[in-house]
């Protein structure tokens, strides 16, 4: 059964990872470093700010339930901000192959293009707001489809024999 979940983990939480033979072509690489000159301009901000959210209140509240003193703390955080800045400023640099996997050539010239769009902009600024919002509707969803998997998966599992 540990292997059904953890195959149930990995159908629920994998992406397609990219492979060798993934690799774009040189101008829709071109086209797509131009179009994340114009969505990354807040992005490092916005996502800094998420990963702070998401994970720094957790980490001060088991500090200071150490009985980790204020200054402590304080250096904790700047270290914490440092790190994920780090992070995110590299996990940044592998966007633009991203993009040009996904987009044809015109497709990221045009993207481009409606992203210097007031409208664009205000869709740069506002997504990872709504995605973050529709990420906490779902989240607490997945442990039920997690239970259905397990629990479909078994029936077909114990009607073939695999499991009693």
């Amino acid at each position: 059964m540990r292997w059904l979940r953890l195959l149930t983990a990995v159908l629920l939480l994998a992406g397609s990872p990219a492979r060798a033979d993934d690799t774009p072509p040189p101008e829709a690489l071109q086209a797509a470093t131009e179009l994340f000159t114009v969505v990354s301009g807040d992005m490092l901000q916005q996502l800094t700010s998420q990963i702070n959210g998401a994970f720094w209140p957790a980490l001060e509240q088991s500090a200071r339930a150490e009985k980790i003193d204020d200054a402590t703390i304080a250096e904790l955080r700047k270290e914490f901000d440092r790190l994920e800045l780090a992070f995110v400023t590299d996990a940044l640099k592998d966007a633009p192959p991203v993009y040009a996997r996904h987009f044809t050539v015109d497709e990221l010239k045009e993207l481009a293009a409606f992203y210097r769009t007031p409208l664009g902009a205000k869709a740069l600024r506002e997504m990872p707001q709504v995605m973050g919002e529709f990420t906490a509707v779902v989240v607490p969803r997945l442990t039920a489809l997690r239970q259905q998997t397990s629990e479909a998966f078994s029936k077909v599992l114990r009607e073939h024999g695999y499991i009693k």
